[in-house]
């Protein structure tokens, strides 16, 4: 990579997730996890939030290392009226599914992909740029066994929504809808591809200005 980059997220699952982009942790990017505060303002909406948040960890830490690129995500999901968060243990893991059974949900994945300038540099600024996905997930009519049954087997207490969508977590939905699948992850892979080659970082090392069987 011609830059580094910075994962603005202690999260485990979205650096997994750059390492199905090629990325190696430690080698094509490191992680930091932003200091702020991610109380949500008042009546301030999911995804509001998840943009606000996204901009917010990216800019502190893009800020403490100028020139390098930095990512930040945010994820909010809500189901009726209710907020869904991260569960931290077996039991409200299970009441969180027994609330969303038949019901939709949807997730609010914010990207920010983030560039301090160096003080010195004459155009000066600060670049980046904003996206939230949107996930609408259909859930099952889930039974109580088998709610038991999945948050036993697959145990999602640091998940928002008390689910691994990219593990057996996938059985509890009727249907996912998403422009960016990856979404679901924490992390828009296919909308961060796009974004990191407008700061120069191509993830498919040929000129994305000559594609195949171009003349």
């Amino acid at each position: 990579m011609s830059k580094e980059i910075i994962l603005g997220s202690s999260s485990k699952y979205r650096a997994q997730a750059l390492g199905t982009l090629g990325l190696e942790l430690g080698v094509d990017f490191s992680q930091q996890s932003p200091d702020i505060d991610e109380t949500a303002e008042p009546m301030e909406s999911p995804r509001t939030l998840a943009a606000r948040l996204a901009l917010a960890k990216a800019k502190v830490i893009a800020q403490n290392n100028p020139g390098k690129v930095v990512i930040g995500s945010d994820q909010t999901g809500a189901c009726g009226d209710r907020t869904l968060e991260k569960p931290g243990s077996i039991e409200a893991a299970i009441e969180s599914l027994t609330y969303c059974s038949g019901k939709t949900a949807v997730f609010y994945t914010g990207l920010v992909v983030y560039q301090h300038a160096y003080p010195q540099e004459s155009d000066g600024g600060d670049k980046y740029t904003l996206d939230v996905e949107t996930t609408h997930l259909q859930f099952r009519a889930l039974t109580t066994a088998q709610i038991n049954d999945y948050v036993l087997r697959d145990l999602p207490l640091d998940c928002a929504g008390s689910f691994k969508a990219e593990g057996l977590g996938v059985a509890l939905f009727e249907s996912i809808r998403a422009e960016d699948p990856s979404a679901l992850i924490g992390l828009p892979l296919i909308r961060l591809v796009s974004r990191l080659q407008e700061f120069g970082i191509n993830i498919l090392r040929g000129s994305p200005d000559r594609p195949n069987g171009a003349t």
